[in-house]
Formats: structure tokens, C-alpha cells, sequence
């Protein structure tokens, strides 16, 4: 068996790969990836261009460190940032516009938003058929302004 690898050592390192993928399977979050994907990529790339086995091994730490930071850097760029709330989905509400179908009251009111009635809230009372746009959620309750024509400040 010794003698089949050093024979042919594209295919340890296609079989390391391999492993090294499948245990990532088994929920190591990302650390044996880029050790699995570089392992696989050595074992073509010595496939084509034999070398010898401490230059493999010199390559397949520094493409393992390279695919790693570059993965990290990607993640990095992608982390959600406050506009996403995550945990709070009743904020991708604010910066809608909508027209009332009933009156603001004393400062509150009703309006329907996808498939719910919401309480909404608003500093002036508004008559039927304003366009209002939503500028902040507090608990179940949004929010709501005028939105006024730019010709008629």
C-alpha cells in the first residue's frame, strides 16, 4: 500500500480530501473544508504536474492558509449588520409606504399589512387615503408619518 501511494501520490491526496470533507460533515463548521478542498486541488495539480512529496506538503499548507483567509475575509464582508435585523423581523417594515384605508384617531390607528391588522401610531391625526410611510416599529405597534408631496412643503 506504501508503495501504491508513493507511486501515485495524487491519489492520497484525493482520498485525504475526501476524508477531510466528510468529516466536515460532521459539524466541524468550516475548519476541515479548505484543508479537504486544498487537499483535492493538490491531488489534481500533482496528477498533472508531479512533484516531489515535501514541496506537495509545502503547498498544500500554504494553499490551505490562502483558502482559509480568503474565506475569512468573505465572511467577513458578509456578517449582518444592523439594517438586516435578523432577530427582528418587524424592522424590515420601516421605509414602507402604504395609503390608510381608515383614519388616524387621536394619534392611533389601524392598518392591513400582508395578511395582518397592525396598531399603527402617528403625531398628527390623518384622514382616510393619506400615504404614510413607516419610520420606526416599537414592539407591535409602527410607526407612521405623512409622506408629503415635494411641491407642497
Amino acid at each position: 500500500m506504501m508503495q501504491d501511494i508513493m507511486a501515485y501520490p495524487y491519489r492520497f491526496w484525493l482520498i485525504l480530501g475526501g476524508l477531510l470533507l466528510a468529516a466536515e460533515l460532521l459539524g466541524t463548521y468550516g475548519y476541515l473544508l479548505w484543508s479537504g478542498v486544498s487537499a483535492i486541488i493538490i491531488g489534481a495539480v500533482t496528477w498533472l504536474v508531479p512533484m516531489d512529496w515535501n514541496w506537495q506538503w509545502v503547498n498544500f499548507a500554504i494553499l490551505t492558509m490562502v483558502t482559509a483567509i480568503i474565506w475569512w475575509y468573505w465572511l467577513k464582508t458578509r456578517i449582518v449588520s444592523e439594517k438586516h435585523h435578523l432577530n427582528q423581523p418587524n424592522k424590515l417594515l420601516i421605509g414602507k409606504e402604504m395609503v390608510l384605508s381608515a383614519p388616524i384617531v387621536n394619534g392611533a390607528g389601524r392598518i392591513n399589512l400582508a395578511d395582518g391588522s397592525w396598531p399603527i401610531r402617528c403625531s398628527e391625526d390623518l384622514p382616510q387615503g393619506t400615504k404614510v410611510r413607516i419610520v420606526a416599529v416599537e414592539s407591535i405597534t409602527l410607526i407612521v408619518e405623512a409622506v408629503r408631496d415635494e411641491h407642497n412643503h
